[in-house]
C-alpha cells in the first residue's frame, strides 16, 4: 500500500465533509473547497475519520491512492488552519506594497509590477528598518496560495552572485564566487 494512501485523516471539529459521488466538499470556518477523485480511490468517513482504499495495484492506482489523500488533507488543514507563505524581497530599491487585493512590486524594472490577487488569498507588507521588505500571503487553498506566491518570485528570481531578488523566507541561495575568485 501506498505509506501516504494508508494514512487515515482525522477531521477536526468544526469541518464538514460532504462526499456526492467523486466529488468532495470540505467546509470549514475560513471557507469550502471541493476536488474531484477518480473512481479508481474510494474514500468512507466513519466516526469522523476518512480512509482511503484503490481498485487495484497499478502504478497509475497507486499513485492517485497517496496523491488524492494529501489534496483532501490539505483541504481539512487549510479549512480549519490556513496556509500561510512569507516572501523577502532582497535588493537595494526594491519595495513592496499591499493595497486591498493589489500587490504593487518594485525590483529593479523602469515601472512597477502590479498584480492582482484572487479573493481567496489575503496580502500583507511589512518594511523593517535594516531587512528587506517582507510579503505575507494567507489562505486557505494550498495549491493556490504556492501559485500566487510561485508567480510573485517569477517576476524577480534570486540571483546567485548578489542574492538580490525575490526568494522565501529561509530559502537558501547557492551563491557563485565572482569574476575576481577564478584569478590569482
Amino acid at each position: 500500500m501506498s505509506r501516504i494512501g494508508k494514512n487515515p485523516i482525522t477531521i477536526p471539529s468544526g469541518v464538514e465533509v460532504k462526499i456526492n459521488g467523486t466529488t468532495v466538499t470540505v467546509k470549514g470556518a475560513k471557507g469550502e473547497l471541493t476536488q474531484d477523485i477518480e473512481s479508481c480511490v474510494t474514500l468512507q468517513v466513519e466516526d469522523g475519520v476518512i480512509t482511503f482504499t484503490r481498485e487495484s495495484e497499478s502504478p497509475s492506482h497507486r499513485a492517485k491512492h497517496g496523491l488524492y489523500r494529501a489534496l483532501i488533507n490539505n483541504m481539512i488543514v487549510g479549512v480549519s488552519e490556513g496556509f500561510k507563505k512569507e516572501l523577502e524581497v532582497v535588493g537595494v530599491g526594491y519595495r513592496a506594497n499591499a493595497e486591498g487585493q493589489r500587490l504593487e512590486l518594485m525590483v529593479g524594472y523602469s515601472h512597477p509590477i502590479v498584480i492582482e490577487l484572487p479573493s481567496e488569498v489575503k496580502v500583507s507588507t511589512e518594511t523593517v528598518k535594516g531587512q528587506p521588505p517582507l510579503i505575507t500571503f494567507e489562505s486557505f487553498d494550498k495549491q493556490l496560495i504556492g501559485q500566487v506566491a510561485a508567480k510573485v518570485r517569477s517576476f524577480r528570481k534570486p540571483e546567485p552572485y548578489k542574492g538580490k531578488g525575490i526568494k522565501f523566507k529561509g530559502e537558501q541561495i547557492r551563491r557563485k564566487a565572482g569574476k575576481s575568485a577564478g584569478k590569482k
